[in-house]
Protein backbone atom coordinates (compact mmCIF):
# COMPACT_ATOMS: atom_id res chain seq x y z
CA UNK A 1 0.00 0.00 0.00
CA UNK A 2 1.36 3.70 -0.97
CA UNK A 3 0.79 4.94 2.90
CA UNK A 4 2.74 1.53 4.44
CA UNK A 5 5.92 3.07 4.12
CA UNK A 6 5.51 6.66 6.05
CA UNK A 7 2.89 4.69 8.46
CA UNK A 8 5.96 2.00 9.91
CA UNK A 9 8.55 5.15 9.74
CA UNK A 10 6.40 6.08 12.94
CA UNK A 11 5.84 2.35 13.86
CA UNK A 12 9.89 2.61 14.49
CA UNK A 13 10.68 5.56 16.17
CA UNK A 14 7.65 4.92 18.72
CA UNK A 15 8.71 1.04 19.11
CA UNK A 16 12.17 2.37 19.82
CA UNK A 17 11.22 5.14 22.53
CA UNK A 18 8.99 2.63 24.58
CA UNK A 19 11.65 0.40 24.63
CA UNK A 20 14.04 3.00 25.95
CA UNK A 21 11.33 3.33 29.65
CA UNK A 22 12.99 0.68 31.06
CA UNK A 23 16.51 1.80 31.00
CA UNK A 24 15.17 5.47 31.82
CA UNK A 25 13.29 3.70 35.17
CA UNK A 26 16.34 1.84 36.27
CA UNK A 27 18.49 5.17 35.58
CA UNK A 28 16.56 7.35 37.73
CA UNK A 29 17.17 7.89 41.06
CA UNK A 30 14.51 7.49 43.80
CA UNK A 31 14.04 10.76 44.81
CA UNK A 32 14.06 11.82 40.39
CA UNK A 33 10.56 12.90 39.29
CA UNK A 34 10.75 10.91 36.31
CA UNK A 35 11.38 7.78 37.82
CA UNK A 36 8.47 8.15 39.97
CA UNK A 37 6.22 9.22 36.93
CA UNK A 38 7.30 6.02 34.67
CA UNK A 39 6.79 4.02 38.29
CA UNK A 40 3.49 4.41 37.43
CA UNK A 41 3.09 3.88 34.01
CA UNK A 42 2.43 7.60 32.89
CA UNK A 43 5.29 7.77 30.55
CA UNK A 44 4.82 4.19 29.33
CA UNK A 45 0.84 5.33 28.70
CA UNK A 46 1.77 8.41 26.96
CA UNK A 47 3.60 6.68 24.70
CA UNK A 48 1.33 4.00 23.73
CA UNK A 49 -2.08 6.61 23.31
CA UNK A 50 0.41 8.64 20.98
CA UNK A 51 1.35 5.89 18.95
CA UNK A 52 -2.06 5.26 18.37
CA UNK A 53 -2.60 9.08 17.41
CA UNK A 54 0.35 9.03 14.73
CA UNK A 55 -0.56 5.27 13.01
CA UNK A 56 -4.23 7.17 12.73
CA UNK A 57 -2.95 10.26 11.07
CA UNK A 58 -0.63 8.53 9.12
CA UNK A 59 -3.27 6.33 7.11
CA UNK A 60 -5.67 9.13 6.81
CA UNK A 61 -3.27 11.30 5.57
CA UNK A 62 -1.17 9.24 3.24
CA UNK A 63 -4.60 8.02 1.34
CA UNK A 64 -5.71 11.26 0.56
CA UNK A 65 -6.44 11.50 -3.17
CA UNK A 66 -4.09 12.90 -5.12
CA UNK A 67 -4.80 16.11 -8.02
CA UNK A 68 -7.54 15.46 -10.62
CA UNK A 69 -4.81 13.99 -13.93
CA UNK A 70 -5.80 15.71 -17.33
CA UNK A 71 -7.62 13.07 -19.75
CA UNK A 72 -5.77 11.24 -22.33
CA UNK A 73 -6.51 13.55 -25.10
CA UNK A 74 -4.36 16.28 -23.35
CA UNK A 75 -7.33 18.61 -22.69
CA UNK A 76 -7.44 19.71 -18.90
CA UNK A 77 -9.94 17.82 -17.00
CA UNK A 78 -11.67 20.41 -14.34
CA UNK A 79 -11.24 19.44 -11.38
CA UNK A 80 -14.46 18.58 -9.70
CA UNK A 81 -15.83 21.23 -6.70
CA UNK A 82 -18.21 20.17 -3.83
CA UNK A 83 -21.78 19.64 -4.38
CA UNK A 84 -22.01 23.13 -2.46
CA UNK A 85 -19.58 25.17 -4.25
CA UNK A 86 -19.90 26.14 -7.66
CA UNK A 87 -17.72 26.51 -10.75
CA UNK A 88 -15.68 29.12 -11.77
CA UNK A 89 -14.79 30.19 -15.66
CA UNK A 90 -12.77 32.99 -15.90
CA UNK A 91 -10.99 34.82 -19.30
CA UNK A 92 -10.72 37.31 -21.43
CA UNK A 93 -9.79 37.67 -25.07
CA UNK A 94 -7.03 39.66 -26.99
CA UNK A 95 -3.96 39.36 -24.51
CA UNK A 96 -0.29 39.17 -25.10
CA UNK A 97 2.00 41.36 -27.59
CA UNK A 98 5.89 41.32 -27.20
CA UNK A 99 5.98 44.79 -27.75
CA UNK A 100 4.00 46.02 -24.59
CA UNK A 101 3.90 43.05 -22.05
CA UNK A 102 2.52 44.94 -19.37
CA UNK A 103 -1.21 44.73 -19.74
CA UNK A 104 -1.29 40.99 -20.13
CA UNK A 105 1.13 40.54 -16.99
CA UNK A 106 -1.51 42.83 -15.17
CA UNK A 107 -4.11 40.71 -16.32
CA UNK A 108 -2.17 37.06 -15.92
CA UNK A 109 -1.83 38.46 -12.15
CA UNK A 110 -5.52 38.78 -11.82
CA UNK A 111 -6.03 35.15 -12.72
CA UNK A 112 -3.28 33.71 -10.93
CA UNK A 113 -5.64 34.90 -7.93
CA UNK A 114 -9.04 33.20 -8.96
CA UNK A 115 -9.49 29.45 -8.83
CA UNK A 116 -10.71 27.70 -11.65
CA UNK A 117 -11.12 27.08 -15.58
CA UNK A 118 -9.88 29.81 -17.84
CA UNK A 119 -10.55 30.87 -21.13
CA UNK A 120 -9.07 32.29 -23.36
CA UNK A 121 -11.07 34.26 -26.57
CA UNK A 122 -8.43 34.26 -29.30
CA UNK A 123 -5.32 36.49 -30.52
CA UNK A 124 -3.48 35.42 -27.60
CA UNK A 125 0.35 35.98 -29.26
CA UNK A 126 0.34 39.12 -31.53
CA UNK A 127 1.65 40.25 -33.71
CA UNK A 128 1.48 37.00 -35.95
CA UNK A 129 0.82 33.82 -33.29
CA UNK A 130 4.17 32.54 -34.26
CA UNK A 131 5.86 29.93 -32.05
CA UNK A 132 8.59 32.91 -31.01
CA UNK A 133 5.86 35.10 -29.87
CA UNK A 134 3.51 32.31 -27.85
CA UNK A 135 7.38 31.18 -26.29
CA UNK A 136 8.10 34.99 -26.08
CA UNK A 137 4.44 36.92 -25.06
CA UNK A 138 2.34 34.70 -23.85
CA UNK A 139 3.85 31.75 -22.28
CA UNK A 140 5.86 34.05 -20.18
CA UNK A 141 1.97 35.74 -19.32
CA UNK A 142 -0.99 33.49 -19.43
CA UNK A 143 1.41 30.44 -19.91
CA UNK A 144 1.55 30.15 -16.00
CA UNK A 145 -1.85 28.90 -15.75
CA UNK A 146 -1.64 26.66 -19.46
CA UNK A 147 -2.56 23.33 -17.91
CA UNK A 148 -6.28 24.61 -16.85
CA UNK A 149 -6.85 26.92 -19.94
CA UNK A 150 -9.16 26.30 -22.71
CA UNK A 151 -8.30 28.36 -26.04
CA UNK A 152 -9.72 29.56 -29.00
CA UNK A 153 -8.16 30.53 -32.22
CA UNK A 154 -8.29 34.57 -33.35
CA UNK A 155 -7.27 36.03 -36.47
CA UNK A 156 -3.83 36.50 -35.46
CA UNK A 157 -3.64 32.78 -34.59
CA UNK A 158 -5.62 31.77 -38.06
CA UNK A 159 -6.05 34.31 -40.11
CA UNK A 160 -4.59 34.28 -43.98
CA UNK A 161 -2.50 31.31 -44.40
CA UNK A 162 -1.45 30.56 -41.43
CA UNK A 163 -3.80 27.90 -40.31
CA UNK A 164 -2.87 28.39 -36.48
CA UNK A 165 0.21 25.96 -37.05
CA UNK A 166 1.90 27.48 -34.55
CA UNK A 167 -1.06 28.27 -31.96
CA UNK A 168 -1.60 23.84 -32.45
CA UNK A 169 2.10 23.12 -31.89
CA UNK A 170 1.77 25.43 -28.40
CA UNK A 171 -1.47 24.13 -26.88
CA UNK A 172 -1.70 19.94 -28.57
CA UNK A 173 -4.68 18.57 -27.60
CA UNK A 174 -6.27 21.12 -25.72
CA UNK A 175 -7.27 23.36 -28.40
CA UNK A 176 -9.33 20.99 -30.19
CA UNK A 177 -8.84 18.89 -33.27
CA UNK A 178 -5.39 20.21 -35.37
CA UNK A 179 -6.98 22.41 -38.23
CA UNK A 180 -10.41 22.53 -37.01
CA UNK A 181 -9.91 24.42 -33.14
CA UNK A 182 -13.65 23.12 -31.80
CA UNK A 183 -14.50 21.46 -28.80
CA UNK A 184 -16.48 21.32 -26.22
CA UNK A 185 -16.36 20.13 -22.35
CA UNK A 186 -18.50 19.90 -19.32
CA UNK A 187 -18.55 21.82 -15.84
CA UNK A 188 -21.54 19.91 -14.20
CA UNK A 189 -24.36 20.70 -15.73
CA UNK A 190 -22.82 23.35 -17.85
CA UNK A 191 -21.28 22.64 -21.25
CA UNK A 192 -18.91 25.14 -22.84
CA UNK A 193 -18.19 25.11 -26.40
CA UNK A 194 -14.81 26.50 -27.86
CA UNK A 195 -15.51 27.76 -31.65
CA UNK A 196 -13.03 28.42 -34.03
CA UNK A 197 -15.27 31.88 -35.62
CA UNK A 198 -12.20 32.32 -38.57
CA UNK A 199 -14.42 31.36 -41.03
CA UNK A 200 -12.62 32.80 -44.17
CA UNK A 201 -10.05 30.33 -42.85
CA UNK A 202 -12.38 27.39 -42.57
CA UNK A 203 -12.56 26.89 -46.08
CA UNK A 204 -15.02 27.38 -48.68
CA UNK A 205 -18.23 26.37 -46.56
CA UNK A 206 -16.37 28.89 -43.14
CA UNK A 207 -19.19 29.17 -40.75
CA UNK A 208 -22.51 28.47 -43.18
CA UNK A 209 -25.29 26.49 -42.44
CA UNK A 210 -23.81 22.69 -43.68
CA UNK A 211 -20.33 23.76 -43.01
CA UNK A 212 -18.34 21.08 -41.45
CA UNK A 213 -18.09 23.31 -37.83
CA UNK A 214 -21.61 24.02 -37.98
CA UNK A 215 -22.82 20.43 -38.00
CA UNK A 216 -20.43 19.39 -35.44
CA UNK A 217 -22.04 22.62 -33.04
CA UNK A 218 -25.64 21.31 -33.95
CA UNK A 219 -24.57 17.29 -32.94
CA UNK A 220 -22.66 18.71 -30.19
CA UNK A 221 -26.17 21.02 -28.74
CA UNK A 222 -28.15 17.97 -29.49
CA UNK A 223 -26.42 15.51 -27.32
CA UNK A 224 -26.20 18.09 -24.27
CA UNK A 225 -30.06 19.33 -24.25
CA UNK A 226 -30.35 19.27 -20.69
CA UNK A 227 -27.26 21.34 -20.25
CA UNK A 228 -26.71 25.31 -19.26
CA UNK A 229 -25.17 25.98 -22.40
CA UNK A 230 -22.08 28.63 -23.16
CA UNK A 231 -20.27 29.31 -26.05
CA UNK A 232 -16.80 31.48 -26.62
CA UNK A 233 -14.89 32.37 -29.39
CA UNK A 234 -12.92 35.33 -30.94
CA UNK A 235 -15.43 37.09 -33.12
CA UNK A 236 -19.07 38.71 -32.57
CA UNK A 237 -21.64 38.60 -34.17
CA UNK A 238 -22.83 41.89 -32.57
CA UNK A 239 -20.51 44.64 -31.50
CA UNK A 240 -19.83 48.60 -30.86
CA UNK A 241 -16.82 49.20 -31.94
CA UNK A 242 -16.29 51.99 -34.75
CA UNK A 243 -15.55 50.14 -37.54
CA UNK A 244 -18.64 47.85 -38.43
CA UNK A 245 -16.61 45.53 -41.25
CA UNK A 246 -14.44 44.70 -37.61
CA UNK A 247 -17.37 45.19 -35.12
CA UNK A 248 -20.13 43.39 -37.10
CA UNK A 249 -20.13 39.34 -38.54
CA UNK A 250 -22.90 38.36 -39.57
CA UNK A 251 -21.26 34.95 -41.26
CA UNK A 252 -21.60 33.92 -37.80
CA UNK A 253 -25.52 33.62 -37.64
CA UNK A 254 -25.99 29.94 -38.48
CA UNK A 255 -23.98 29.28 -35.38
CA UNK A 256 -26.04 31.91 -32.98
CA UNK A 257 -28.98 29.89 -35.06
CA UNK A 258 -27.94 26.32 -33.23
CA UNK A 259 -26.82 28.07 -30.24
CA UNK A 260 -30.25 29.97 -30.07
CA UNK A 261 -32.25 26.80 -31.07
CA UNK A 262 -30.75 25.09 -28.48
CA UNK A 263 -31.39 27.89 -25.53
CA UNK A 264 -27.49 28.65 -25.12
CA UNK A 265 -27.27 30.97 -22.37
CA UNK A 266 -23.83 33.23 -22.83
CA UNK A 267 -21.80 34.26 -25.94
CA UNK A 268 -17.92 35.19 -24.77
CA UNK A 269 -15.98 37.13 -27.20
CA UNK A 270 -13.23 39.28 -28.31
CA UNK A 271 -11.77 40.49 -31.62
CA UNK A 272 -13.05 44.33 -30.21
CA UNK A 273 -10.47 45.21 -27.40
CA UNK A 274 -12.97 46.61 -25.23
CA UNK A 275 -15.57 45.43 -22.77
CA UNK A 276 -19.67 45.14 -24.02
CA UNK A 277 -22.33 43.52 -22.32
CA UNK A 278 -25.55 42.82 -24.92
CA UNK A 279 -29.44 41.98 -23.23
CA UNK A 280 -30.65 39.09 -24.47
CA UNK A 281 -31.22 38.45 -28.03
CA UNK A 282 -31.91 36.47 -31.01
CA UNK A 283 -29.78 35.79 -33.79
CA UNK A 284 -31.08 38.81 -35.71
CA UNK A 285 -30.57 41.18 -33.16
CA UNK A 286 -34.11 41.65 -31.51
CA UNK A 287 -34.50 41.41 -27.54
CA UNK A 288 -35.63 38.61 -26.34
CA UNK A 289 -35.50 38.15 -22.31
CA UNK A 290 -37.01 35.33 -22.01
CA UNK A 291 -34.64 32.98 -24.85
CA UNK A 292 -32.38 34.89 -26.10
CA UNK A 293 -28.42 34.84 -25.69
CA UNK A 294 -26.47 36.80 -23.46
CA UNK A 295 -23.15 38.38 -25.07
CA UNK A 296 -20.29 39.73 -23.70
CA UNK A 297 -17.21 41.36 -25.21
CA UNK A 298 -14.12 40.40 -23.03
CA UNK A 299 -11.57 41.64 -25.59
CA UNK A 300 -9.78 43.40 -22.75
CA UNK A 301 -6.66 40.64 -22.00
CA UNK A 302 -4.01 43.11 -22.41
CA UNK A 303 -2.99 43.73 -25.78
CA UNK A 304 -4.61 47.39 -26.19
CA UNK A 305 -7.48 49.23 -26.01
CA UNK A 306 -9.87 50.11 -29.41
CA UNK A 307 -12.39 53.09 -29.27
CA UNK A 308 -15.93 52.34 -29.53
CA UNK A 309 -18.31 54.19 -31.39
CA UNK A 310 -22.29 55.01 -30.87
CA UNK A 311 -23.76 51.97 -29.16
CA UNK A 312 -25.93 49.75 -30.98
CA UNK A 313 -29.21 47.82 -29.99
CA UNK A 314 -29.58 45.66 -27.15
CA UNK A 315 -25.76 47.01 -25.39
CA UNK A 316 -26.32 48.01 -21.90
CA UNK A 317 -23.46 48.97 -21.07
CA UNK A 318 -19.47 48.99 -22.44
CA UNK A 319 -15.97 50.03 -21.51
CA UNK A 320 -12.95 50.93 -23.68
CA UNK A 321 -9.97 51.61 -20.93
CA UNK A 322 -9.86 49.13 -18.66
CA UNK A 323 -7.79 45.83 -18.80
CA UNK A 324 -9.59 43.07 -16.87
CA UNK A 325 -10.98 39.47 -16.91
CA UNK A 326 -14.36 38.20 -16.65
CA UNK A 327 -15.75 35.71 -13.99
CA UNK A 328 -17.85 33.43 -14.26
CA UNK A 329 -19.57 31.75 -11.00
CA UNK A 330 -21.65 28.90 -12.45
CA UNK A 331 -23.82 26.57 -10.46
CA UNK A 332 -26.56 24.06 -11.45
CA UNK A 333 -29.38 26.49 -13.35
CA UNK A 334 -27.93 29.84 -12.53
CA UNK A 335 -24.79 31.98 -13.16
CA UNK A 336 -23.14 35.45 -11.87
CA UNK A 337 -20.50 37.88 -14.02
CA UNK A 338 -18.19 40.06 -12.93
CA UNK A 339 -15.54 41.79 -14.84
CA UNK A 340 -12.30 42.51 -12.57
CA UNK A 341 -10.54 45.16 -13.56
CA UNK A 342 -6.89 45.48 -12.90
CA UNK A 343 -6.94 48.86 -11.30
CA UNK A 344 -9.11 48.02 -8.34
CA UNK A 345 -10.08 51.29 -7.75
CA UNK A 346 -10.42 53.98 -10.45
CA UNK A 347 -11.38 50.59 -13.12
CA UNK A 348 -14.58 49.47 -15.18
CA UNK A 349 -16.74 47.25 -12.89
CA UNK A 350 -19.67 45.78 -14.27
CA UNK A 351 -21.68 42.55 -12.13
CA UNK A 352 -25.09 40.47 -12.36
CA UNK A 353 -26.81 36.97 -12.60
CA UNK A 354 -29.18 35.51 -14.30
CA UNK A 355 -30.80 31.66 -14.69
CA UNK A 356 -30.07 28.82 -17.11
CA UNK A 357 -32.93 28.34 -20.15
CA UNK A 358 -32.46 24.47 -19.79
CA UNK A 359 -32.02 23.84 -16.21
CA UNK A 360 -34.15 24.82 -13.38
CA UNK A 361 -31.82 26.32 -10.41
CA UNK A 362 -30.86 24.46 -7.43
CA UNK A 363 -31.51 25.24 -3.53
Amino acid sequence: MEWASPVFQRLTWVTALTSAVPKLETSAGDNDLTNNFCRFGGLRSWICATAIKLLAVSAATCQQPSPTPHSQSGTPTPSKPSAAEPYILVGAGDIASCKVLQGAEETARLIEQIPGEVFAAGDLAYESGSAEEFANCYDKTWGKFKNRTHPSPGNHEFGGRKAGSAYFDYWGAQAGPRGKGYYSFDLGVWHIISLNTNCAALGPDGCTADSAEEIWLRQDLAAHANSCIIAFGHHALYSSGVFKNHALHPELRPFWQDLYNAHADLMLVGHEHSYERFAPQDPHGNADPKNGIREIVVGTGGRSHDPLGFPIRNSETRNADSFGVLKLTLWPGKYSWEFIPVDAVHGFHDSGESTCHNVKPGN
